[in-house]
């Protein structure tokens, strides 16, 4: 499909954008995913990072700005989250566990949804909360499909393996027992932007003893089916 406006530094402008919608990436790989030339993308690289549109983390890497956040908030509207509410509450009632959304922001997943177990034993995540790359099945969901260079680094020192990674992609949705926090299991499923890439991760997270040692035999199709649901909103949202 030719995604060309006719505008040409408008329409290079938004392959870097693109580009780091998966999260921190370098300048060669930017080169790589763009097809540009070095110098060109460099140039626009900087000028986006001029008007706060991208920015540098501190290994300096390029990363979506904070403008975008505020434009987005502006416009009244994150589409993802517009569609969480309803389908991580439909999420909990069918498993009975506590339901949540994460992001990748630079080295860390960030959670942007909830919807809480309201009774009884569960694993809390509030809404901002700060989580490691490191350990649980929503970082594997969010490492998975990552570049050779990001996937590489994402290993690095992962509770992980490349052979649960593997797996992950090959079934598409993961789970981890007492990975991130001893006694919690969880299960995940990747949610994909309108351009297909991995967005995000739904979860549902919860004790072990409730979940059992096999929780994605017990879950992972619903968990599956809600990521398929805010998928769907999100390429719907963008015709």
């Amino acid at each position: 499909m030719d995604n060309s406006s006719g505008v040409g530094v408008i329409d290079k402008a938004a392959m870097v954008l693109d580009a780091l919608e998966a999260g921190p990436t370098t300048l060669a790989q930017l080169v790589a995913a763009t097809g540009l030339a070095r110098p060109t993308v460099h140039r626009l690289a900087l000028a986006l990072v001029h008007h706060r549109l991208v920015a540098r983390d501190i290994q300096g890497r390029f990363v979506l700005g904070s403008r975008l956040v505020e434009l987005a908030s502006a416009a009244g509207e994150d589409r993802l989250i517009a569609a969480a509410g309803p389908i991580l509450v439909q999420l909990r009632d069918a498993t009975g566990e506590s339901a949540q959304i994460f992001r990748r922001q630079g080295d860390w997943r960030v959670c942007v949804a909830s919807a809480e177990r309201p009774v009884g034993l569960r694993d809390t995540i509030p809404v901002g909360t700060q989580l490691t790359m490191k350990a649980g099945s929503a970082a594997q969901i969010l490492v998975a499909w990552e570049d050779h260079d990001r996937l590489l680094e994402g290993l690095n020192n992962a509770r992980f393996t490349p052979t649960v990674r593997a797996g992950v992609r090959r079934r598409g949705w993961a789970q981890s027992l007492g990975e991130r926090e001893p006694g919690v299991a969880s299960v995940s499923a990747p949610v994909r932007g309108p351009s297909g890439r991995v967005i995000a991760a739904v979860s549902i997270s919860g004790p072990i003893e409730r979940l059992t040692r096999q929780p994605g035999r017990q879950h992972a199709e619903v968990v599956c089916s809600a990521a398929r649901l805010l998928t769907e909103a999100l390429r719907k949202g963008n015709d």
